[in-house]
């Protein structure tokens, strides 16, 4: 051994080491990107959301949508889902290929109906059961911790569900 070869068991554990570091880097860089993603989704949600519900504060505060907040963040988030199916789809899992779009389509459809049910729930908690109505109220409620909420399950839903392919080995590389 002093011939200054590795030993056996030091080279059989390099491949293992390098699987999980590839696997550590893929894991990494997949969640920067869904984070971005998710910022940009998560600007359009509050910005459409703010603009129907209370005109960015701009004549007296009350939008178009003032008295049914619900249906404006149902279209604030459809509008964010459209945005980042593509750049989760293009970007954050572009490393697993598919085989049938139209199963992925209807799949994160589906997670995000339930992910708009549970951001839906905290804003109508907040405004129905807490009494609270303000900008600040909504935002904390519906916008920040229902989208933290969100996030968490689309994330673990998304690899799990809807973008299911097999890694492409050239892309994740």
């Amino acid at each position: 051994m002093s011939s200054g070869e590795p030993s056996p068991a030091l080279t059989a554990d390099l491949p293992a080491a390098r699987s999980l570091t590839e696997r550590l880097r893929t894991g990494l860089r997949q969640s920067a990107a869904f984070l971005v993603v998710g910022v940009v989704g998560f600007l359009v949600d509050a910005g459409t959301y703010n603009l129907l519900v209370f005109n960015f504060g701009a004549w007296g505060g009350e939008g178009l949508m003032y008295d049914i907040p619900l249906l404006a963040k149902i279209i604030a988030i459809g509008a964010a889902t459209v945005l980042t199916y593509f750049g989760n789809k293009w970007w954050t899992f572009s490393h697993k290929q598919s085989g049938s779009p139209a199963r992925e389509y209807v799949m994160y459809a589906l997670i995000n109906v339930i992910a708009i049910g549970l951001q839906l729930s905290c804003l109508g908690f907040s405004r129905y059961v807490l009494d609270l109505s303000s900008p600040l109220a909504d935002n904390i409620s519906g916008t920040l911790i229902g989208q933290m909420v969100a996030v968490i399950f689309r994330y673990w839903a998304y690899d799990k569900f809807v973008f299911t392919g097999d890694a492409d080995r050239k892309t994740a590389a």
